[in-house]
C-alpha cells in the first residue's frame, strides 16, 4: 500500500491547513483538489493574502462592479468581498468539518489589523465577521497583543471560535491559553454549549529564526553561528510542552469535563526564509498529535514531494529545546527583545498589507464607476 508524506503527516496527528485563499481557488475547484490530493483540512487567511488575491484577481471584477454600482465605500466592499470568500470556502470544507466533528474543516478570517491595540474595536469586529460569515466552521483571527487578550476572552465567551495569531513568546502563549480558558468559563456560565467552541493558537516559527539568525551572524563567534536556525523549532517545541502542561491543569480539566475543546497549537510562518535550509524544516521538525501546520502552497508541495515524516519530533525534544534557548542567552541574544520586536513588526506588516488591500479595492471601485 502506497502513501504520501502529507498522508503520513496527517496520520501522525498533524492537521494540514493551507495558508492562502482566493476566489480563483474557490471557483476553479482548486480547494477541493487540495482536500482530495494533499490532505488539506483547513485554510487560513490574513490581510497580506487578501491583498495579493485582489490585486491579481480578475475573479472579483463582477462583485466589485456591483458594489460600485450600489455606492459601497471601500470598507463595506472589503468586508463583503472577504467574508464572501470565507463563507464559500467554509462551505467547501463543511464535509471535513462534519466528518471530524468540528475538529477541522476550518476557515479563518482576521479582524482589521488597525484594531490590534483596540480591545473594544476587536471585539466588535470579531462579532461582526462571525455574524456575517455565519458558518460554524469559520474562525475569527485575533492577534495576541496585550489588548487582544481580553478580546479573545470576550469572543470565546460569546461562543465565537477564535484563531489567535501573532504569538511569538512562551509567556504570551501562556497568557493566550489563560484568555481562552477565561472565555470558556464565561460561555459556560452563559449556558453556551462548550463543544461548539474551537480555538487554535498560532505560534510563528520562521520569523523567529530570521531575526535571531541575523543577531547571531552579527555576534559572529563560532558558538553563536552554531546556534543558527535552531531557535524557531525549539521555541515551538517548548510551546507544545506548555500546551500539554496547561491543558492537564485543574482549570482546564474542569472545562474539558464540561465538553470544552483544547485550544490546539498551530504552527504558522512555516515557509523557510533562508534558502540554505531544508524547505520542509518547519513541517517535519514539528510533528506531534493534535497540532495544526498552516503552510503556504510552496511548502505544502515540497512536503508532498519529498517530506520525510518520522513521527513525533516534538515531545522528546524539550530538554534540547531548552538548551538552545539557554545557549542563545549565553551568547547575548535576548529572547524577550526578539519576541517583542517580532510582535510589533508582525502587526505593522499586516497594517501595511491591509492598507494596500484598501487602496487596491478603492482603485477597483473607482474604475468600475
Amino acid at each position: 500500500m502506497t502513501t504520501t508524506p502529507t498522508a503520513d503527516l496527517s496520520a501522525a496527528g498533524v492537521s494540514i491547513w493551507l495558508d492562502d485563499l482566493s476566489r480563483e481557488r474557490i471557483v476553479s475547484g482548486g480547494l477541493e483538489k487540495l482536500i482530495a490530493e494533499r490532505n488539506v483540512v483547513g485554510v487560513t487567511t490574513n490581510p497580506t493574502i487578501f491583498a495579493g488575491a485582489l490585486t491579481n484577481g480578475a475573479a472579483y471584477a463582477e462583485q466589485v462592479a456591483a458594489l460600485a454600482a450600489a455606492g459601497a465605500d471601500v470598507d463595506t466592499a472589503v468586508f463583503e468581498i472577504t467574508t464572501d470568500d470565507v463563507r464559500a470556502a467554509s462551505d467547501i470544507f463543511r464535509p471535513v468539518y462534519d466528518a471530524s466533528n468540528g475538529y477541522d474543516g476550518r476557515v479563518s478570517i482576521e479582524v482589521a489589523p488597525d484594531l490590534a491595540h483596540d480591545t473594544d474595536g476587536t471585539i466588535a469586529s470579531a462579532k461582526a465577521l462571525w455574524a456575517k460569515v455565519d458558518r460554524p466552521n469559520a474562525m475569527i483571527k485575533i492577534p495576541a497583543t496585550i489588548e487582544g487578550l481580553d478580546a479573545i476572552t470576550a469572543a470565546i465567551g460569546a461562543g465565537i471560535s477564535v484563531n489567535v495569531t501573532l504569538i511569538f513568546s512562551l509567556d504570551r502563549y501562556r497568557a493566550v491559553i489563560a484568555a481562552y480558558l477565561a472565555g470558556l468559563e464565561i460561555a459556560k456560565e452563559a449556558g453556551i454549549d462548550l463543544s461548539t467552541i474551537h480555538s487554535v493558537a498560532s505560534f510563528f516559527v520562521s520569523r523567529v529564526d530570521s531575526e535571531i539568525d541575523k543577531r547571531l551572524e552579527a555576534i559572529g563567534t563560532d558558538e553563536a553561528i552554531a546556534l543558527k536556525s535552531k531557535a524557531g523549532v525549539a521555541n515551538a517545541q517548548l510551546a507544545y510542552e506548555l500546551f500539554e502542561q496547561e491543558f492537564a491543569g485543574e482549570r482546564a480539566a474542569a472545562l474539558l469535563e464540561a465538553g470544552a475543546n483544547k485550544q490546539r497549537p498551530l504552527w504558522a510562518s512555516t515557509g523557510v526564509k533562508d534558502p540554505a535550509l531544508p524547505d520542509t524544516l518547519y513541517v517535519t521538525g514539528l510533528v506531534a498529535q493534535g497540532v495544526v501546520n498552516t503552510m503556504p502552497e510552496k511548502t505544502l508541495e515540497a512536503t508532498f514531494d519529498h517530506g520525510v515524516v518520522e513521527g513525533d519530533s516534538i515531545t522528546g525534544a524539550y530538554a534540547a529545546a531548552t538548551a538552545v534557548l539557554d545557549a542563545l542567552a549565553s551568547v547575548g541574544v535576548s529572547y524577550d527583545d526578539v519576541t517583542a520586536l517580532l510582535e510589533r513588526e508582525g502587526v505593522e506588516k499586516f497594517i501595511v498589507s491591509w492598507h494596500e488591500l484598501l487602496d487596491t479595492v478603492t482603485g477597483a471601485l473607482e474604475g468600475a464607476r
